[in-house]
């Protein structure tokens, strides 16, 4: 579980940084189906709002949270 994770923290990095969005993001994780509706549905969705996580997460993974993640915390 913990390496998907990882993996999916990654993921949304890579999207990101190529200049992809949150909806790029939800349909590479599986999630597609809400990611292709309408802006004003999309907002309200855990599609959106689990993106959101993930790519937050791993922007504080690589801006030097791996360490923690290193020494077990």
């Amino acid at each position: 579980m913990q390496r998907t994770r990882q993996m999916l923290l990654l993921l949304a990095f890579d999207i990101h940084e190529a200049g992809g969005t949150t909806r790029d993001i939800a349909i590479a994780v599986n999630r597609s189906w809400q990611a292709a509706l309408p802006a004003v549905e999309w907002r309200n969705t855990a599609a959106r709002r689990h993106a959101e996580r993930l790519l937050l997460d791993a922007r504080n993974r690589v801006s030097g949270g791996y360490l923690d993640f290193l020494r077990g915390r």
